[in-house]
């Protein structure tokens, strides 16, 4: 394993511990100021979504980015953590019957599994919720403008242009296989846009010049395609057991990918040019950015 390799799995892990903490933190029974009080079933529920396991990659970018920029450490911890509660969200709700209709996530019970519907759809509404608190409480250390500029970000990165609308054209997928330009735009939006913001978020955290914000977005722009072709061969290749939930899913239900219009080849050599473009949008910040550019790489690598 090379030098850049060991520290950024250092790091990222590192990350995940703190972000962790922090979530349990904010996920305690206390009621904070103007709450009145937290049901024990709900907040139970938050905390086993956001609390289950995983790499923490997004929030890890958000780190990253903001220390290649010199950004407040604390700061994007939070940001990070705000980000971790609307993925999170994302996933309760993809897995309800209604949507992807999940057994199991991270080798454990889905959370409606777990609980039951009603809970889980109200545990998604509420860390959707809470990830806004959070940017906007006095906690995170930022100006009134790049919280403003974060909320929006995130909004739009989440809502009906980002996340959510990507989910509503992924099912509509099942009825009829959009083209290949209708599974980039799809792709882009359900899991690129949440990337893309952990990527853009450390540029507005430490309050850079436009030219940082819009390189980090690019670069989050590629590593989201990166991380999405690299799920799909990993839909087709992996086993339930090593990814922590069901594989073969996509290819079950007729949904276009882009591995099955190109074959795994395509799929393979594609999946690593994004890498390199995204290498490439860097190189102007030098060793500095050797972290976030063994991100790029893990996201190709990765097994599960």
């Amino acid at each position: 394993m090379d030098a850049n390799r060991d520290t950024f799995e250092t790091r990222l892990s590192n990350n995940a511990r703190e972000i962790e903490a922090l979530l349990d933190t904010l996920l305690s029974p206390s009621p904070l100021f103007d709450e009145i009080v937290r049901p024990d079933t709900l907040r139970s529920a938050m905390h086993y979504a956001v609390l289950n396991g995983g790499k923490r990659l997004r929030p890890f970018l958000v780190a990253e980015s903001a220390a290649l920029l010199g950004g407040d450490v604390q700061a994007a911890l939070r940001v990070g953590a705000a980000l971790e509660c609307v993925h999170c969200y994302s996933l309760v709700h993809d897995d309800l019957p209604a949507m992807d209709d999940d057994d199991l996530r991270r080798g454990k019970p889905t959370v409606h599994i777990k609980f039951d519907e009603a809970t889980a759809i109200l545990a998604g509404d509420s860390l959707l919720t809470y990830a806004f608190d959070i940017v906007a409480a006095p906690e995170t250390a930022l100006s009134d403008t790049s919280k403003a500029a974060l909320v929006l970000a995130l909004a739009r990165a989440a809502g009906l242009g980002g996340m959510a609308g990507g989910q509503a054209l992924d099912l509509a997928a099942e009825k009829q296989a959009p083209d290949e330009a209708g599974i980039i735009r799809l792709q882009a939006m359900k899991t690129g846009a949440l990337i893309r913001f952990a990527c853009e978020a450390g540029a507005i955290i430490a309050a850079s010049p436009p030219e940082d914000r819009r390189r980090l977005r690019a670069f989050g722009e590629k590593i989201g395609l990166a991380f999405q072709l690299a799920d799909d061969i990993l839909d087709l290749t992996s086993d339930a057991e090593t990814m922590g939930k069901a594989t073969g899913k996509d290819a079950g239900r007729g949904k276009g990918t882009l591995v099955a219009f190109h074959g795994m080849e395509w799929a393979e050599a594609e999946l690593h040019r994004h890498v390199r473009d995204a290498e490439d949008l860097l190189a102007p910040y030098g060793a500095r950015a050797s972290i976030l550019t063994a991100a790029a790489r893990f996201i190709a690598d990765r097994k599960s």
